[in-house]
């Protein structure tokens, strides 16, 4: 069987490069992605769906994996596999990428805390205080973004929640203190059981949020910036070709465009005028330039 298997990828080879995919589990997001990807590396490239008996075989073939639990999973089974995640934040992907350089790499899904911060200061051009919400895990994050936020303007302080009976009132401070909150993608923090009481206390004093993702948006943030899927694809497909002919990944990466989804009723609550999407991330993308920071997210 394993001879059977073996001479079927040497046949595939010959016909044209392979690359793996695992997918995610959620059959409509896989189908989605397999497409976009498909149609973005062309017929030169046989996109195959891998099984875990197939795993522990993968030689130098590359494997695109969906999502933190296909990494997880695929990584587990064989430690040597050349992978290139997607839809995975840079917490996640980072150590994996330092311990395996050019064998292990991704396109990053979670937005830069920097845009983020700019896209809710294009919404509130005056703001000049970011509050950000941390648990002792989770205060890291921020740390980045707290170096850089002085070339634009403005500033921020980390209010550490320390137990999840204490989230409402270190918010009610954090609220105090900043002209907006911006949220990281902290599970700990910002998860479905407490986003609507996050939201309602931000609206009832009159603080927008803006993040931690486009899903939150729809749930009632302000405002999140987010990279499309094509764009996401488009850089897998350079990062494969990279990858083919070098026989290494370049490091992990965000996409060059970002979009800005955007919540008008929340506005029109809080009587905040909206400018358009398009002009939110014109005016974030100014400023990244401006400073240097577009090509360092």
């Amino acid at each position: 069987m394993w001879a059977f298997c073996l001479s079927a990828f040497a046949q595939e080879e010959a016909a044209g490069r392979t690359v793996f995919l695992a997918g995610s589990g959620n059959g409509a997001l896989d189908q989605h992605l397999t497409g976009l990807l498909q149609s973005q590396m062309g017929e030169g490239v046989n996109l195959r769906p891998i099984t875990d008996d197939q795993i522990p075989m993968i030689g130098e073939e590359p494997v695109i994996t969906i999502g933190p639990s296909a990494f997880s999973r695929i990584r587990q089974a064989n430690r040597n596999v050349p992978i290139l995640a997607m839809l995975v934040d840079r917490s996640f992907l980072d150590a994996f990428a330092d311990r395996s350089p050019g064998r292990v790499s991704g396109i990053l899904y979670d937005v830069p805390l920097i845009r983020q911060a700019l896209t809710g200061k294009a919404i509130l051009p005056h703001a000049t205080r970011i509050a950000l919400l941390a648990t002792a895990d989770s205060v890291e994050l921020y740390e980045p973004l707290i170096d850089k936020l002085p070339a634009y303007g403005m500033s921020a302080r980390i209010f550490l929640v320390e137990s999840s009976d204490k989230l409402i009132p270190t918010l009610v401070r954090a609220l105090g203190y900043g002209d907006f909150l911006l949220a990281a993608p902290d599970s700990a923090i910002y998860n479905p059981r407490t986003i609507k009481h996050i939201l309602l206390t931000a609206y009832r004093r009159n603080r927008i949020v803006i993040g931690p993702t486009q899903a939150y948006v729809k749930a009632g943030s302000l405002a999140s910036s987010y990279a499309p899927f094509p764009e996401m694809v488009q850089l897998a497909s350079q990062f494969l070709d990279t990858y083919f002919e070098t026989g290494e990944f370049p490091p992990p990466s965000y996409p060059e465009q970002f979009r800005v989804e955007i919540n008008r009723q929340v506005a029109r609550s809080l009587n905040i005028p909206l400018p358009s999407r398009e002009d939110i991330a014109a005016r974030v993308d100014r400023q990244l330039t401006v400073n240097g920071e577009a090509a360092d997210e």
